[in-house]
């Protein structure tokens, strides 16, 4: 979407306040202003998160190089015990992360300063290394460190360190000026509360925060059409598909605890989303313990909903989906190849089955599937499920459904696209049903399986909850054991699902037809 300001839309639009209310689903007319901000293109956001802790490992990359090579080059071979150095080295670097965190150097508005950060950096340094002298002192072991090294590395390190920031500041502002780095929020409430809380939030300096509007479901006079300057773009059921489209960040509640029934009705309706939900604290005469709230910039904020697998644990899955998903395609190409000889001499038709399924955050994917129907009986959009004996499945068909080989193409998604993980909610069908009614409608809060990106396995696989979906309670129960994954994600649990998978389909296959 990049960086743009709202209130410069209002200037420029010229066709007034629209109702922001619809008919129905997929047919729901915006305000004007919302379909242009959601019609703008969306630029992928960096965590801030995963940005200072960047500049955290490479400050340590820095000093253990440079405490490293100096000692190579000036000390190697000319002492008897390189103890002294192999300890002091780690050490100083572990003291300067301690020491720049103190300084407040990792956060992105520091980052964005170069001058002020250079200052700190140079003074965190000199700190660092007066401490160790006097530990040295108080050791006896300062006869054991050569002086030349100890200079060296101290004017090399700080050098380094320096152009180190400088890269990093001129990375941080060049995102900045991107808008890679700001979090797209929309405000829900209107009137007094919802416009102190905008004055509250602009008053803070490097938030990163870019409010994007205001909704409310509230149409009388405590809810006018402008908050300090900020258009109300629709109702809570306006924002969800909204959210979606703009791919928001944060959603901040300005409504008071009192209105709980009003507020968890809201909830119900946002859960569902890969987003940041907070509940705004600054004119609640309800005070906690500091440690209860969270800040953006001074402001006290409650936590509602934080976003699944968030900041590092994006980088840690997604090395993970491609390191085990690459090594996996490799190892299984043999039974992929076999797979698809025998789909191909079985039946006419490809070898391939491509399905437009629901991925993250509803957003429409393509997967991979070795054929299993007749081609001219191939179902694109899974309006009737196979059934046990369904007479559309190929002999071949049946018993790669049965053991779930046809899934193995989708390792193309994983490896390739980038649109499926090895482990996840399975992709569901557009069009999926149970009992005839769409899985939407049967589940309550259904869509909040597609917080996370999908998989090829899961932990409703595992657990036999795979196959057909004929009954309410079979649907019900894989998205029970969907959410139970996404709220307690780990490396090792995907490890675990991955190992158990195999096992699984030999034991746990009456449902796959």
């Amino acid at each position: 979407m990049g960086a743009f300001d709202v209130r410069d839309l209002i200037k420029a639009d010229s066709t007034g306040p629209a109702s922001a209310g619809g008919a129905s689903e997929g047919t729901r007319t915006f305000h004007p202003l919302a379909e242009r901000i959601a019609a703008m293109p969306v630029k992928q956001t960096l965590s801030p998160v995963l940005i200072e802790g960047l500049v955290r490992l490479a400050d340590m990359l820095v000093i253990l190089g440079v405490g490293g090579l100096v000692f190579a080059f000036y000390v190697a071979g000319k002492v008897d015990y390189a103890l002294p150095y192999q300890v002091t080295v780690p050490l100083v670097a572990v003291g300067a992360l301690a020491v720049f965190q103190a300084l407040h150097l990792y956060h992105v508005s520091a980052l964005r300063n170069f001058i002020g950060i250079a200052v700190r950096v140079a003074a965190g340094w000199t700190i660092l290394f007066l401490l160790a002298l006097a530990g040295f002192f108080f050791l006896k072991v300062g006869d054991q460190v050569s002086r030349v090294w100890l200079a060296a590395f101290y004017a090399v390190g700080l050098v380094l360190l320096l152009a180190e920031r400088l890269t990093a500041s001129l990375i941080v502002l060049r995102l900045t000026r991107m808008g890679r780095l700001e979090r797209r929020t929309a405000i829900v409430g209107g009137g007094p509360a919802g416009e102190e809380l905008i004055k509250a939030l602009e008053a803070q300096r490097d938030t990163g925060l870019r409010v994007c509007g205001v909704f409310d479901d509230r149409n009388d006079d405590r809810s006018p059409d402008l908050v300090a300057g900020y258009p109300k773009l629709g109702t809570i059921d306006d924002l969800v598909e909204f959210a979606r489209r703009t791919k928001l960040d944060l959603v901040i509640f300005t409504l008071p605890i009192s209105a709980e029934a009003r507020l968890l009705a809201m909830l119900r309706k946002l859960w569902v989303l890969p987003i940041d939900i907070r509940l705004s604290a600054h004119m609640s005469k309800l005070r906690f313990r500091p440690r209860s709230y969270s800040y953006i910039g001074a402001v006290p904020v409650l936590d509602v909903f934080d976003r699944p697998i968030a900041d590092w644990d994006i980088v840690v899955k997604w090395v993970f989906d491609k390191v085990v998903g690459t090594l996996a395609l490799i190892a299984l190409s043999p039974l992929m190849i076999a797979t698809a000889i025998a789909v191909r001499l079985d039946s006419k038709g490809p070898i391939l089955f491509r399905q437009k399924r629901y991925g993250f955050n509803n957003e429409m994917i393509e997967v991979l599937k070795f054929r299993s129907l007749y081609h001219d009986m191939s179902d694109f959009a899974a309006a009737k499920q196979v059934t046990k004996d369904d007479p559309r499945v190929t002999r071949v068909g049946r018993f790669i459904r049965k053991t779930s080989i046809d899934e193995l193409p989708q390792l193309l998604n994983v490896v390739f696209k980038g649109n499926l993980s090895l482990v996840g909610p399975r992709p569901h069908a557009i069009h999926a049903t149970a009992s005839n009614r769409a899985y939407e409608q049967v589940v309550d809060g259904y869509f909040a399986r597609h917080k996370v990106k999908p998989g090829i396995t899961g932990w409703a696989q595992v657990h036999g909850w795979r196959g057909e979906t004929d009954t309410e309670d079979k649907i019900q129960r894989r998205v029970e054991h969907d959410l139970y994954y996404i709220e307690n994600w780990s490396v090792l649990l995907d490890l675990y699902i991955l190992i158990k998978t195999p096992f699984s389909l030999m034991t746990k296959n009456e449902n796959a037809y």
